[in-house]
């Protein structure tokens, strides 16, 4: 979530990053968005499957556990391909940093032409995955979380709206732009499905809440 360059782990990357990487060199972009989730009925449908419990303790939780932002190959991590993925005429310098570029914070309606004004946020923040079940996988599943471009785990909004929500859950924090409330709910539930995570009681509700109203 945070603006901090991690270390850089050589990992194989999977088909879609390295499909989105191969459009980030050639000037072109994949999409201007995550990964679109699944629509509100499938994600009822994955919000009952997941498994409800009370959020575990946060002991022995480091961000460090989740290696972030990872090499995407040609010098570019995972923020750099994420910001070229949500912008519009981004721009890199050779070290594959975004020079210039537009993005519109989908939580907020915010436009910046400024990198430096976004973090990527992680949907399910690392903190809020650790207490879901994360503390008991191994690293290369927590980093395959932190690094995720197949699924809606990553997008570019306003550093300071990031740095509001923390680890936050659903039942304490929401998106301020209101219509974004039922994307929101739908990449939410789509990363905890796919990962296995559980909810807690007050989070699966206001999830239930979202969706029943999309």
């Amino acid at each position: 979530m945070a603006k901090v360059y991690a270390r850089r782990v050589s990992i194989a990357a999977g088909a879609a990053a390295a499909l989105v990487g191969t459009l980030v060199f050639s000037g072109q972009s994949a999409q201007a968005a995550p990964p679109s989730p699944p629509d509100a009925a499938t994600a009822r449908t994955y919000l009952a499957d997941i498994k409800e419990q009370a959020e575990g303790p946060q002991d022995g939780y480091s961000r460090d556990k989740f290696p972030h932002w990872i090499d995407q190959g040609k010098n570019c991590n995972t923020r750099e391909v994420v910001l070229k993925r949500d912008g519009t005429d981004v721009q890199q310098d050779s070290s594959c940093a975004a020079v210039s570029g537009k993005w519109v914070s989908p939580y907020d309606g915010a436009t910046w032409t400024k990198a430096d004004d976004l973090d990527i946020d992680h949907v399910v923040p690392l903190s809020e995955a650790w207490k879901s079940g994360a503390a008991q996988w191994t690293t290369a599943r927590r980093q395959e979380l932190a690094n995720d471009l197949t699924h809606s785990q990553l997008i570019a909004v306003t550093d300071n709206v990031n740095q509001e929500k923390g680890d936050q859950d659903p039942a304490k924090w929401l998106p301020s732009k209101a219509s974004y409330h039922c994307e929101y709910a739908r990449m939410w539930v789509w990363v905890k499905h796919v990962y296995g995570m559980t909810a807690d009681p007050a989070e699966k509700a206001a999830l239930k809440k979202i969706l029943d109203g999309c």
